[in-house]
């Protein structure tokens, strides 16, 4: 650990790790739930046609999952609660003057009608589900994790990657400080999610035989490129949450879309 402290400071924190070639499949138990509502739940409405609700609140959606919206920031973000991944969503003007949230790949998540309704599309629901209102909620923030803290999460991620992939795949955070520690945590998270994710998928094994080692550096703007088995991954930390890639992203550059 010390020696994770020293690449901390300006460095480069590495974690990787080695797992055996014969590993059991991953599986998810589908969890359906009864549908709520039957008719599209209004809310009051503001100037704008966004709705009137709380800056940071828990929504309901008829088929009985809930997320949070926080719309406290420039970037409004979402988190489901049956997923660790916050997306961070850009807002633009829809059809009959709705608002139409959707992630950095422009796939729509939400959209608030001019009367204040409310729909979220998930890949359960992709035409939609209205939502109702359950009440405020904290804000979606990052924490500063230290370099301990950090490590051990890269360490996880490689781990687990690696395992998915079945072969060595590490994790390296270069220039990681106080103000990007949090950021790169969890950059790493939704990386190693996407890598879990494709790995499921047929021929998704074989497009990840292609790739040795992660990187997380600053930059202009968040992004994701492959290169000689290496996935950069640039984060923008003075952005928080929305300075980093969605794990949509990270799949498209992996080849999976």
């Amino acid at each position: 650990m010390a020696a994770a402290s020293r690449a901390f400071s300006g460095g480069t924190i590495i974690a990787t790790a080695l797992v055996a070639a014969s590993l059991a499949g991953y599986a998810s138990p589908a969890h359906a739930a009864p549908a709520l509502f039957k008719r599209l739940f209004a809310f009051g409405r503001s100037g704008d046609g966004q709705i009137a609700a709380p800056a940071t609140a828990r929504f309901l959606s008829d088929d009985g999952g809930t997320f949070i919206l926080d719309r406290s920031q420039k970037k409004p973000l979402l988190k489901f609660n049956d997923s660790s991944e916050v997306w961070a969503l850009s807002p633009s003007r829809g059809p009959r003057g709705d608002i139409i949230y959707a992630n950095d790949l422009g796939e729509p998540f939400l959209r608030a009608t001019k009367l204040g309704g409310m729909t979220v599309f998930t890949s359960r629901r992709p035409d939609g589900a209205p939502v109702a209102l359950l009440g405020p909620c904290g804000p979606l923030r990052l924490s500063p994790l230290g370099p301990v803290a950090l490590y051990q999460r890269l360490v996880q991620a490689s781990v687990r990657s690696s395992r998915a992939a079945q072969h060595l795949i590490g994790y390296e955070a270069e220039g990681a400080d106080i103000n990007s520690d949090g950021l790169i945590a969890d950059a790493a998270g939704v990386t190693m999610e996407a890598m879990i994710a494709l790995a499921a998928r047929p021929g998704g094994r074989a497009l990840l035989s292609r790739v040795g080692k992660v990187s997380f550096v600053s930059g202009p703007e968040p992004a994701v490129s492959v290169n000689a088995g290496m996935v950069a991954v640039i984060i923008v930390p003075s952005r928080g949450i929305a300075g980093r890639p969605s794990s949509e992203r990270v799949l498209r550059a992996l080849g999976a879309r």
